[in-house]
């Protein structure tokens, strides 16, 4: 960074503070050379995440569908909405880890079926049943064998 009055490069970072209402950091700078003074802002930088449908379509990721399969997967189970928020935290933990700009819709149904399968086992079998599309009793039964597996 240089300084936007003298073009100097030797700055000291006097203070720095959250700014809340746009999750970013304001920090206030002097330069070592012509001893002005400047605000700078950081913000993290939000990378775009494009998601693969199974018909090659594209479309950007959304928390929301997430949230609300989870929802649908966990109604009636005695599970505290803190605990699918932390799953779903950790299920958009593994998605992001890759650093990828594009993944497809079945690798996040696969990261949401393994975290499923340790929150619980009705949730994963209620997730499976949509996910997997089954089209009779015998697939469901088999996936239920290798969940009780």
């Amino acid at each position: 960074m240089k300084c936007p009055y003298c073009g100097g490069e030797n700055l000291k970072v006097i203070d720095s503070r959250p700014v809340e209402e746009t999750n970013a950091i304001r920090r206030r700078r002097e330069c070592e050379g012509c001893h002005r003074r400047f605000n700078t802002y950081e913000r993290v930088e939000n990378i775009p995440l494009t998601v693969i449908k199974k018909d090659q379509a594209r479309e950007q990721y959304d928390r929301k569908k997430l949230t609300d399969g989870l929802i649908r997967a966990c109604y009636k189970r005695p599970i505290p909405i803190e605990k699918i928020e932390e799953t779903i935290d950790a299920i958009e933990g593994d998605i992001f880890a890759a650093e990828d700009r594009e993944i497809a819709s079945s690798k996040i149904g696969d990261i949401v079926m393994a975290h499923l399968q340790k929150l619980d086992g009705v949730a994963y079998v209620r997730f499976a049943s949509v996910y997997r599309e089954f089209q009779d009793i015998g697939t469901f039964m088999d996936e239920l064998k290798k969940f009780m597996n």
